[in-house]
Order: structure tokens, then sequence, then C-alpha cells
């Protein structure tokens, strides 16, 4: 089994500008705050915290041309393609603390960059209640949170488009969305045309979570680098209150523990994304809590009894 890089680097993306409901922009500090960094190093790594990115306020302004704060977008997800860019050069796991999940088309050019100037596999785990696959043409709020993963497949805006050479960053074999329960119907026919595998939650329930990650992790190799992309509207709003768009019927506790447990089996995790925690509609800082919590099992904390 490969070895992780043993550097955990922090990079705070406190922004909301992609989101349809303000709070998100306070995430990074709920994680450092429920002992995020405090429980990587305890698993053994090297934890540098690179303090917070910086970029433009939230406008909080109306769509233009079916998007939603462009420009403020572009400037954050440059911000986050760079930092994650540098992690990533130096042999470190960028794990990025969100922020709304449009950060994620940043952090994701940044590591499919690196993986085609090093020759790794890519392989990208979405984790989302919701499939991110609108664009321009379809979206019904213009909020670019709900634009990442057709971004980078090459049908985002121009100047999204523009913070890449790497044309597309993503292909249907290269990414798995699980958990899925909540894509608006023109986004649906998008999916099946690009051809997404994607794990609903009717396949959660019928196959069970074991079956679904063994596919998800299926053709794996020391040659692969995968990367999480974690939006935590993937768990169940009744164990994870604290999100801006919180969809009943997600995965429970102990599925969500069993995902990421699998995932840290591959030793094969070298970069993350925490996005969408939003303290404001948190109680207490539990939904931070429980996030600390599956970080840690990703990383190799087991509940389990069996040496791994």
């Amino acid at each position: 089994m490969p070895a992780l890089p043993q550097t955990v680097r922090l990079i705070g993306a406190p922004t909301d500008v992609g989101a349809s409901v303000r709070g998100a922009s306070m995430g990074p500090e709920a994680l450092r705050v429920a002992g995020l960094g405090e429980a990587i190093a305890a698993r053994g790594y090297s934890v540098k915290d690179a303090g917070n990115l910086h970029g433009p306020a939230n406008p909080w302004q109306a769509p233009v041309d079916g998007y939603r704060h462009l420009a403020e977008v572009v400037a954050w997800n440059r911000a986050v393609r760079g930092e994650v860019a540098t992690a990533l050069q130096l042999s470190e796991l960028p794990l990025l603390l969100g922020g709304d999940h449009c950060l994620a088309i940043g952090s994701i050019k940044a590591v499919a960059a690196h993986c085609a100037a090093t020759g790794k596999k890519l392989r990208v785990l979405w984790l989302d209640a919701h499939a991110d696959f609108n664009t321009s043409a379809i979206t019904p709020t213009g909020n670019i949170h709900g634009m990442p993963v057709s971004t980078l497949f090459g049908f985002g805006a121009t100047e999204l488009l523009a913070l890449s050479a790497l044309q597309p960053c993503l292909r249907a074999s290269q990414i798995v969305q699980i958990g899925i329960r909540s894509v608006d119907d023109a986004e649906k026919q998008f999916v099946h045309a690009q051809g997404l595998e994607v794990f609903d939650m009717r396949s959660i329930d019928e196959l069970g979570m074991r079956a679904v990650m063994a596919h998800a992790l299926a053709g794996l190799d020391a040659n692969t680098h995968l990367h999480l992309s974690f939006d935590v509207d993937f768990l169940d709003p009744d164990i994870a209150p604290g999100v801006g768009t919180a969809v009943p019927g997600g995965p429970t506790y102990r599925e969500a523990q069993l995902c990421m447990e699998m995932i840290a089996d591959t030793g094969l995790l070298a970069s993350m994304d925490i996005m969408e925690l939003n303290p404001a509609l948190d109680v207490r800082n539990r939904t931070a809590e429980l996030v600390v919590d599956l970080v840690e099992s990703c990383l190799g904390k087991s509940t389990l009894m069996r040496e791994r």
C-alpha cells in the first residue's frame, strides 16, 4: 500500500459567493474550533495550517446571464487553485476547508493538472446530496455551487474554464458520485447524457454502502491520486444540521463512517475538500465535530477492533 503524504496542509476558503444561503464562509473557523488540526496531528501527521485565503466579499446580487457572482467565484477559485497546487508540489495533502462547493472547481483543476504533470491516474469521489451538474442554461438559481462538476467537464463559464489549460479537467471515467438525492429535472437529463456514474440514495439502500464503495474504489492502484470532495450535506440532516441546502434521507453515521474507513483502507487519499459546512445553521458546532470525526476516519482512525 502506498504511503500517504506525511504533511496535511489546511487551506481555509471562507466564502459563500457560490451558494444560495449565507454562512458557509464561517466553515473553516468552525472546523478549527472543532479541533480538526489537533485530530489530524493525533493520527501521526504533521499539520501545516496555511490560514485563510483572501478574496472578494459576497455582493449578494442577482444572476447575470445565468451566473451569480461570476467574477467573485473566479477570483476565489484562482486563489484555491494556486494554494492547492503549491501543497501538491510540496508533496503535501491539501485539505480545503470551505466555503461553498463552487471552490471545488479550483481545487480539482489543481489536482487534475498535477496528475497530468506527474502521470498519475485521477479518481474523484464526490460525496453530496446534489449532482452539481447544472449549467447557466438550465440552472434554476444561477448559484455556481450547483455547477462545479459540469464546469470541470468543460461546460462552465469561459472565465472559469480559463483557470486551467487542461480541458476538460474531468471525464466521466474519473468521478463517482455518492449519496445523490436532489437533482433538478434538466440537470438529471444532462447527467445521464454525460455518462456520470451516480450512486444515489436508492442505490445505497438497495446495495448497501459497502458494495457502493467497493465499486467506487474498484480499479485503483499505486499510481492513482484519490481526491475526495465532501459536501457536508451528503450526510443526513438529522446528524448534520449545519448545512445550507439540507436534504432528508442521507447516509447515517455508520454508513458515513464505513465510507470514510474504506477510503482510508486504499492508502491512496491524496487531496480533499470539505464543503458547505454552515455554522449559522448548526447546533453547538455538532456538525463540525462530526466532520472532524469523519476526517479522522479518512486518515486511518478505525472504529473496528481488527487490524487494518
